[in-house]
């Protein structure tokens, strides 16, 4: 943040300011101390709300705000773990549907319930869900 405001970098410290918004927010309203993997899930959450603004602004045509939004997703994202490739979310998938007994569909909910906590801030689980139905399909 002090970095972001002695380079007059605006855009860049009103979007961590959104940040230690949403975090101080949780900890007021749930009364708790926000610990690591909560400050994941919160970020992931951003992302991929800007992600949605930023879809529909492209839509819209409204493509200054839809740079807006992608400009945050990237400041937010610097403070996410490094992202997983393709091929290792692909063998954590793997890994998860030979650890769980069900065949099928019905082990969408258990598998997701073994990746979500190891991929949480490191990949999109929007993809990782599609990856799951792939695999438990084919």
């Amino acid at each position: 943040m002090k970095a972001a405001m002695r380079a007059r970098d605006k855009a860049r410290l009103q979007t961590i300011r959104l940040i230690q918004a949403e975090i101080k927010r949780i900890e007021v309203d749930e009364r708790i101390e926000v610990d690591d993997a909560r400050v994941l899930a919160v970020l992931d959450k951003m992302v991929k709300q800007r992600r949605d603004s930023a879809q529909q602004y492209s839509d819209a045509g409204r493509d200054e705000l839809a740079d807006q939004e992608n400009y945050e997703i990237g400041v937010i994202q610097e403070f996410l773990p490094q992202q997983l490739s393709e091929d290792e979310i692909i063998a954590l998938v793997d890994e998860a549907i030979a650890g769980v007994d069900a065949e099928g569909m019905q082990a969408m909910g258990p598998v997701m319930g073994v990746l979500k906590p190891k991929l949480q801030g490191r990949a999109d689980m929007g993809r990782v869900s599609g990856l799951v139905k792939q695999r438990l399909q084919g």
